[in-house]
Order: C-alpha cells, then sequence, then structure tokens
C-alpha cells in the first residue's frame, strides 16, 4: 500500500489538473498498485466573504491582472493536454472553502475522502457550483457516505472550520508553500502544475523504495 499526501485548495485551478493527472496516472500506469490518498487542507482565501468573490475583480487588484482569458491559458491547454476539458471563464466566481474541506476531513473515517475531493473540486470547476453552500455541498457528499442532513450540518459546523484551519496551519508547518503538493510514501515530495510523467516517475520512485524497505 502507497500513501499519498495530498495538500490542495479547491479552488485552485492547478488543483483539479493534479487530481486529474493523479487518478489518470494511476489507472492507466499503475493499475496494480493499492493507494492510500490522504486529503489535507491548505486555504489560500480564508477570509473570502460569504458571497465569493469575483474573479476578475480579484486577479486585477491583487496581481494588475486585466485581461483573465490570458491568466487562464496556460492552465486550461495543461488540462486539454491530460484530456480535462477546463474552461475557467465557466466560473467567474471564488468562494472560502472550510466547509467544504471540513466534509473532506470527515470524509476520510468513510474511505471516500479522495474521491469526495475530486467531486467537488468538479461541481466548483465545470459545473460552477457555490462550494460554499451547505445544500450544494449535502447534495455532492450524499454519493460518498454521507445522509444529507448530517453532510449539511457538518458543512455549517463551526467547530469544524476551526478544525480545517488548525489542519491548513499544519500544512503550512509541512512545508507546503505552492498547490497542488504531493507527498509519495512519507519520502517524495513534488510540488505545482507537474505533468503526468514527473508525477509517474515520483510513484515509481516511492513504490519502489516502499518495496526495498
Amino acid at each position: 500500500m502507497l500513501r499519498i499526501d495530498l495538500y490542495t485548495e479547491i479552488t485552485c485551478p492547478w488543483c483539479i489538473i493534479g487530481h486529474h493527472r493523479l487518478d489518470r496516472v494511476l489507472a492507466e500506469r499503475f493499475p496494480d498498485l493499492d493507494v492510500d490518498i490522504r486529503q489535507h487542507p491548505v486555504l489560500l482565501l480564508p477570509d473570502a466573504p460569504a458571497e465569493g468573490l469575483y474573479i476578475p475583480d480579484l486577479l486585477r487588484a491583487r496581481y494588475g491582472v486585466t485581461d483573465p482569458k490570458a491568466s487562464f491559458a496556460r492552465p486550461e491547454a495543461e488540462a486539454r493536454a491530460s484530456g480535462l476539458d477546463l474552461d475557467l471563464s465557466r466560473q467567474p466566481w471564488t468562494y472560502r472553502t472550510q466547509a467544504a474541506h471540513g466534509l473532506i476531513l470527515a470524509a476520510r473515517a468513510r474511505g471516500t475522502q479522495h474521491r469526495l475531493a475530486v467531486a467537488i473540486t468538479d461541481a466548483h470547476f465545470l459545473e460552477a457550483r457555490n462550494i460554499s453552500d451547505a445544500d450544494v455541498l449535502a447534495d455532492i457528499a450524499m454519493a460518498h457516505g454521507f445522509e444529507r442532513e448530517e453532510a449539511r450540518a457538518i458543512a455549517l459546523d463551526p467547530e469544524q472550520y476551526r478544525r480545517v484551519e488548525q489542519e491548513a496551519v499544519r500544512s503550512t508547518a509541512a512545508g507546503v508553500r505552492s498547490v497542488p503538493h504531493f507527498v509519495f510514501g512519507g519520502r517524495i515530495a513534488i510540488n505545482g502544475g507537474r505533468s503526468e510523467d514527473e508525477i509517474a516517475s515520483a510513484i515509481r520512485e516511492a513504490a519502489g523504495a516502499a518495496a526495498s524497505a
């Protein structure tokens, strides 16, 4: 069993690409490898307002970007190269993610953590849904081991928010500086928009080290 620790932020475009590439590499190149994927939260905009932030305004204010399409071009091209139809203009808003991360943490005990994280991230980018909304999250979580009202309660629980924020602090303390951040077998770490070949190489190295240990 190869443990894969994956540090992501749901609203980061490179994280949906990282999810897709990891799953594709595992399915196509390591179909017989048993893996345990553990999701860890990173909060890029922890103080985002409840109604969300309009991405063109955010890009202009924070980075001086006046043409969002230009900044979208590279991640969209990288996504297409891996078979993912990603149109970043489809989702013009970014939202706070504490509620979503809280559900993802709770899904660990159900064995559905990674699939739920992928589903929530896909809902944000591919379906332009508001993943800070408890009802939206509850609808998604029902396919991943939760009763609807149970999931809704977790998404609304301030104690879960605090847990997420504590875990995000631990992510930073673990050396996570950019997302997605992968740690394979507790020893091989890579981050950012890595290619499928780079992900496969890291998995191969970590699996080989684990087999010889």
